[in-house]
């Protein structure tokens, strides 16, 4: 009973306390905002933190706790984002502190031990933690990640080794062996990491390799190449306007789930000249590329162009240098993946600001026209092999064309804008 009410008369005044600091945060914050003085959020936070520890040193408990406690108050007030980056300069003071802190003298002494503690540690952490993936039936690769990422010991290791040499429960030699293996367990986490990527996930990975389908044996004249996010659109308006598309993805995953809504498409590696052959695209009148990769799209176009050079290819740009990288491998027709979105999204901003619906589109289209005439004169002078912000030709074809234009293109925009 005793004990119980020791208890209570600890926890009672830190309830109280940090209640207290709650509202007390809340209305310097709020005095802060008015007054726009960042220092007094700097002030309140350390003020906080400094108060709790010192409270928590007055009734027995240790300071770690009550700036643990007080971390938690700051976290919880609704300023917490501005107190996050206005006290961003502080944070590595615990780290330092506990460095400072560490016996590296140990290390030469008890290698063995100390090594020993941190893989043990490590390997009982992630073992424990697998388990728990095993009974919230985290799947695949995931099981991995979160059992090997987390094995590290956390920074509330330290606070805790602290906490206990201060009451005296383990003897210093201990506590300072232990906090080494803290530390080297944290230094090694970025080695799990490693290990995940380079071994763990090669042998989840569902998109192994397997034998390409059979490519069909049609008079199709139409070829996609990719069935994602672009080239199902595609694929979908070239079906409904009645064309026969024949559609090859790499990724078996997509092919597999694309089947249960009753889409076909043929898998295979599309970079393969043999495949490419065996489905006919010797006969095609249309190649559209609609890949994820920068590099695979420019290699296909550079392949098809050079073999087929009389084929038609819709080629997918994952962004402006990558126009420029197509078009000197030979594509003529380049679609930037995101850039409709763009003019569609600065349309609706026109509107927003006040333009009617003719005048917002009349703008965007002098926008488009503009930047689509520019496009060619700078993609004359690119050069793949050079990086755009080395190539003086390239740098300044663009600076003279921005004096050219921009001035022609914003008057041409204000007269759209104003056409009733």
């Amino acid at each position: 009973m005793l004990g119980y009410l020791i208890v209570g008369i600890l926890i009672s005044p830190i309830l109280a306390l940090l209640n207290v600091d709650v509202i007390s945060i809340q209305r310097f914050a709020e005095f802060g905002v008015a007054a726009n003085l960042r220092e007094l959020f700097v002030a309140t936070a350390l003020m906080t933190m400094i108060g709790i520890a010192l409270f928590m040193s007055l009734v027995g408990l240790s300071p770690a706790l009550g700036t643990f406690l007080a971390g938690g108050v700051l976290a919880n007030s609704e300023y917490r984002h501005e107190l996050e980056s206005d006290i961003d300069p502080f944070k590595g003071l615990f780290f330092m502190t506990v460095g400072a802190g560490i016996n590296f003298g140990l290390w030469g002494a008890n290698l063995g031990l100390i090594v020993g503690l941190t893989l043990g540690l490590m390997a009982l952490k992630a073992a424990v933690l697998y388990v728990l993936a095993v009974v919230f039936k985290i799947e695949g690769s995931d099981r991995w990640l979160f059992a090997l990422g987390l094995a590290q010991a956390g920074e509330f290791g330290f606070v805790l080794l602290s906490f206990s040499v201060a009451n005296g429960v383990i003897p210093t030699e201990l506590a300072d062996r232990l906090l080494l293996a803290v530390a080297l367990s944290m230094l090694l986490t970025p080695a799990l990491f490693i290990l995940f990527d380079r071994v763990i996930v090669p042998r989840f990975i569902a998109t192994e390799e397997r034998e390409a389908d059979d490519m069909p044996d049609n008079d199709s004249k139409v070829f996609i190449i990719g069935h994602g996010r672009v080239g199902g659109v595609v694929s979908r308006i070239l079906s409904g306007a009645g064309y026969n598309a024949t559609v090859i993805d790499f990724n078996s995953v997509q092919l597999e789930m694309l089947k249960r809504f009753g889409v076909h498409a043929y898998y295979g590696d599309a970079t393969r000249p043999d495949l490419l052959h065996a489905a006919g695209i010797a006969d095609a009148k249309l190649f559209v590329i609609a890949i994820d990769g920068k590099d695979q799209i420019t290699e296909l176009v550079r392949y098809v162009h050079h073999h087929y050079p009389d084929l038609h290819m819709i080629a997918r740009a994952v962004g402006r240098n990558h126009v420029h990288d197509l078009w000197f491998a030979g594509c003529r027709d380049i679609i930037r993946e995101y850039y409709d979105s763009s003019l569609r999204m600065g349309r609706s901003a026109l509107m927003v600001m006040g333009a009617g619906a003719p005048q917002a589109e009349a703008a965007v289209a002098a926008f488009n026209e503009a930047d689509r005439d520019g496009m060619i004169p700078v993609a004359d002078v690119y050069d793949p092999n050079i990086p755009a912000y080395e190539n003086e030709a390239f740098i300044a074809r663009i600076n003279e064309m921005r004096e050219e234009r921009t001035e022609m293109l914003r008057q041409k925009m204000l007269v759209a804008l104003r056409v009733e």
